[in-house]
């Protein structure tokens, strides 16, 4: 079977979108899933929160623009079951050169081929920048699935419907006619306040089949972790944050994952 391929996206930065591709991505190893992390943000938070170093010439940049095999570009996370494709200082060149050739909105997608088929992978997570432009746009006509990190905040939902009409125009303009929006994830939820829990009765409302029962609660030691090159479960496993995430990886199994690992 191919591996599935999932783009982690919302066009507002700060809402927890790099932190669930890489403790998700984690998570799933750790329940034996064989999983890739592609780092398609020219930020690299990805690449840094797992403690891996950002090389030019390294990364994704020359395949996606050439659209080459990417999988000797694969490296260890040096965690079981954990692979990554690190992200580089020159993607952030990639956005202007990539309008000027043919078919560049499906350049990952060819790349990814070999990737999804031939290396035994169950998952691919592709972490996104925040902003909706042509690397971003690759990430959704390469996927299968969309997952949307949404913030527990009243203007998040007005970004989650210009998210949802771009995988309605890449479907109808049949760039990607499979695309479907694969879930919605609450993050930095505060049970405490009145104003998460009616973002989380909206989403409800609007994306009932969509939204993941799991939230993410604001937890320090998420924010703390990536500075020691560490994944939530290596630095507080037992962390409201890390329990969380576990719990997030589990039912996303169960709605993606034939004969999952629990």
């Amino acid at each position: 079977m191919p591996a599935v391929t999932f783009a982690i996206a919302n066009q507002k930065g700060g809402v927890g979108k790099t932190t669930t591709t890489v403790s998700l991505g984690h998570a799933l190893a750790l329940m034996g899933v064989p999983t890739l992390i592609v780092d398609m943000d020219p930020q690299a938070n990805a690449t840094s929160c797992l403690g891996l170093e950002k090389k030019s010439g390294f990364g994704i940049y020359e395949p996606l623009l050439n659209g080459t095999n990417l999988a000797d570009r694969v490296i260890s996370s040096r965690r079981k079951n954990l692979w990554v494709i690190p992200s580089e200082l020159d993607l952030a060149a990639a956005e202007l050169e990539l309008s000027s050739q043919s078919e560049y909105l499906i350049k990952l997608r060819s790349s990814l081929l070999s990737l999804k088929e031939n290396y035994g992978l169950q998952v691919i997570l592709i972490d996104c920048p925040p902003t909706l432009g042509l690397l971003s746009m690759n990430a959704l006509c390469a996927a299968d699935f969309l997952i949307v990190t949404l913030q527990s905040e009243y203007l998040a939902m007005e970004g989650l419907g210009q998210i949802t009409g771009v995988v309605e125009k890449l479907k109808q303009a049949e760039v990607n006619p499979s695309l479907d929006l694969g879930g919605i994830v609450m993050t930095m939820y505060d049970s405490r306040t009145r104003l998460s829990y009616e973002v989380w009765q909206e989403v409800n409302r609007y994306y009932a089949e969509k939204a993941f029962r799991t939230a993410i609660p604001r937890n320090a030691r998420l924010s703390e972790a990536p500075s020691f090159g560490q994944t939530v479960f290596e630095y507080a496993p037992d962390s409201s944050g890390s329990l969380a995430y576990r719990a997030f990886a589990r039912e996303f199994a169960e709605r993606f994952l034939s004969n999952n690992k629990s």
